[in-house]
């Protein structure tokens, strides 16, 4: 039986691959992810603290509005307190609505990632035309508010891809994408101009939008789901090195009954930060970018 597949990537068994270690020589990255979001009013699509497809009228729309206006500084000042750094999906439309954001994100040093231009809209169901235009005004929006420089990374709204994706994002000149969650390690994709285009995990079980919108967790469950990811995954990394992700939203994890549990697991984590490389995607992509040719699958 022959099953529909792709050429995005060669199946690669974890166990089988090239050792290597991260930038400081420790094998646990640490990933903190955070989704900054503009929606349309009463149209298109959004999620609610209710469920995933709410009905879009004033309700779900200021809940999620509250992230830009509260729980974002929420989240940047337990960042700080904690010395995390992080990056942020951020919808172009965001920044243009709420321009207090991009400078607060930059006086951190922190990265800013492309995630299209509103997640009122997906791009998996375009024309090809119309997800390049997407990609390019985003792209450009985003590079306008971050001192000229372009995203060099990218995640769809509601981590969606067409066929096209990845092609159109190398062609804009991407050099990740953390839309395949298919991995604990980054690993390399193809793209149909013989090029490669790098995916970098992220995380769709440690993220806070399908745990308590889809799955219902409490917060206190999404924090245990932390500590216990990470001392897994440090005892895994003995043998290998990996990525962890957690993944945040702030109109879910800057409401302050969240943030308590949030702001302890993370602080659990950072006790040991001497084990961790505890950085940014970009920075992430950059080093193994760097690595051997053929480290890498």
């Amino acid at each position: 039986m022959k099953l529909p597949a792709h050429s995005r990537y060669a199946h690669s068994a974890i166990i089988h691959r090239a050792p290597y270690s991260w930038a400081n020589g420790t094998n646990l990255a640490l990933l903190v992810v955070n989704n900054i979001e503009h929606f349309a009013f009463r149209a298109g699509m959004g999620s609610d603290s209710t469920g995933l497809n709410p009905v879009q009228n004033q309700r779900p729309y200021a809940w999620r509005d509250y992230g830009n206006r509260v729980g974002l500084w929420n989240l940047l000042d337990m960042l700080d307190e904690l010395a995390i750094p992080a990056g942020h999906n951020c919808n172009s439309a965001v920044l243009d609505h709420c321009p207090e954001i991009a400078p607060a994100l930059l006086a951190r040093g922190d990265e800013i990632i492309g995630h299209g231009r509103t997640n009122a809209e997906r791009q998996d169901g375009m024309w090809e035309e119309d997800e390049r235009r997407l990609i390019l005004e985003s792209r450009d929006v985003l590079a306008r508010h971050n001192g000229g420089r372009q995203p060099r990374g990218w995640l769809g709204p509601y981590i969606a891809q067409s066929a096209v994706t990845l092609d159109l994002l190398k062609e804009a000149g991407f050099t990740y994408v953390m839309d395949w969650p298919v991995d604990d390690q980054p690993i390399w994709m193809n793209t149909r101009d013989g090029g490669r285009i790098l995916s970098v995990p992220y995380s769709v079980e440690l993220n806070d939008s399908p745990a308590m919108v889809a799955r219902h967790h409490t917060g206190r469950e999404f924090a245990d789901m932390i500590v216990d990811q990470f001392e897994e995954m440090l005892i895994q990394s003995e043998k290998r090195p990996l990525v962890m992700s957690v993944v945040l939203h702030p109109f879910i994890m800057g409401q302050p009954h969240r943030l308590r549990p949030l702001r302890q697991a993370l602080r659990h984590i950072m006790a040991q930060r001497d084990r961790l490389w505890v950085t940014r995607p970009g920075e992430l992509a950059d080093y193994v970018a760097g690595l051997p040719a053929g480290t890498v699958p």
